[in-house]
């Protein structure tokens, strides 16, 4: 195969191959981890100047420091704190009229030195906006005007020749989402705040879908009296299709559940059904769950419990729906 300066290269044996690609995650995981022992007061300035923020905070970097930027901004603002990310060329043509004074900028740059952003800081700070820089260079000159310099770079990139952003950029990834995260928690940001950024896609369906929008009720919802015979709770779960029917006293309260398993078993055990109560051979205290419960912990609690179906109850205890794995599986939450 022809190389980057056009010549022919040769493919490495595999044991060289997974050798070198052992020592990269090597190298990275070692700049992840340094980071760990150098996080010091000043990450925590950083996060108070993002709390005390009345406006959003603009990430910017240039390069693949950019890239990182992005996904930091990205993450920020699903996270519960408006963020959004600015080119630094653009930024000096024109779209640094999106920074007000009430914003905190975050800057990245591994060397600290670079000429983009450089360039806008001093119009960022004039504008009354907090800087925070995320460099691998404590003493470069976008540390020394910041109101607070996180450390965020490697002692060695990954990159053979020691050149390619790899380690260092795979750090500051690492702190952006420890940012983000401990400013989700400072803020109690919580799981249906997550669902409201997220509505589209699986994760949408997982947090916003609960149990009352996927349960069938009423008639599609097979129930027994606590008063019929087995032979009547065969027909009913027969009727309802869903492998069960509920076991209701007359006050409509759940007190059990009869199920095609509990049918199998009372045959293997030569009950005769034709003169069964369906309390004989009903199961007591079955499964249960709210309706305005998530409907994927339904899902966790059939999967825990290796049950497939629930019954759905209000506060009572009395019957408003039922569901089971087929249902969910149609809503998409598994």
């Amino acid at each position: 195969m022809k190389t980057a300066s056009g010549g022919i290269g040769r493919a490495p044996g595999q044991d060289k191959t997974l050798a070198m690609a052992r020592e990269v995650l090597e190298i990275e995981a070692k700049a992840i981890f340094d980071l760990i022992q150098k996080l010091d007061r000043h990450f925590t300035r950083a996060v108070e100047l993002i709390l005390g923020c009345r406006g959003r905070v603009v990430v910017s970097g240039i390069g693949k420091s950019g890239h990182v930027a992005r996904k930091i901004a990205s993450t920020l603002a699903s996270t519960g704190t408006p963020a959004f990310f600015v080119h630094p060329a653009e930024a000096s043509h024109g779209d640094l009229g999106m920074v007000t004074r009430d914003d905190v900028f975050i800057a990245l740059s591994n060397s600290g030195e670079s000429a983009e952003l450089l360039a806008i800081v001093p119009l960022v700070k004039r504008q009354g906006a907090k800087l925070i820089a995320l460099t691998g260079n404590p003493q470069s000159a976008l540390a020394r005007e910041a109101d607070a310099h996180v450390y965020a770079g490697a002692e060695k990139e990954a990159c053979p020749l020691n050149l390619a952003p790899t380690a260092s950029t795979t750090a500051a990834l690492a702190l952006g989402d420890a940012l983000a995260v401990t400013l989700m928690q400072a803020k109690g940001f919580t799981r249906d705040e997550f669902a409201a950024s997220h509505p589209g896609g699986p994760l949408g369906r997982k947090l916003l879908t609960h149990v009352r929008d996927v349960m069938r009720t009423g008639q599609d919802a097979p129930r027994t009296s606590h008063n019929a015979a087995a032979m009547e709770g065969v027909l009913e779960m027969s009727r309802g299709r869903m492998g069960m029917t509920a076991i209701l006293d007359d006050g409509g309260r759940v007190i059990g559940i009869f199920t095609d398993g509990d049918l199998r078993r009372s045959l293997e055990k030569g009950v005769e059904l034709r003169a069964a109560r369906i309390t004989e051979i009903m199961t007591r205290g079955p499964r249960t769950i709210g309706p305005d419960r998530l409907a994927v912990e339904a899902v966790e609690i059939m999967e825990r419990h290796k049950v497939n179906q629930m019954l759905v109850v209000d506060r009572d205890l009395k019957l408003v729906g039922a569901l089971n794995m087929h249902d969910l599986f149609r809503a998409k939450v598994i």
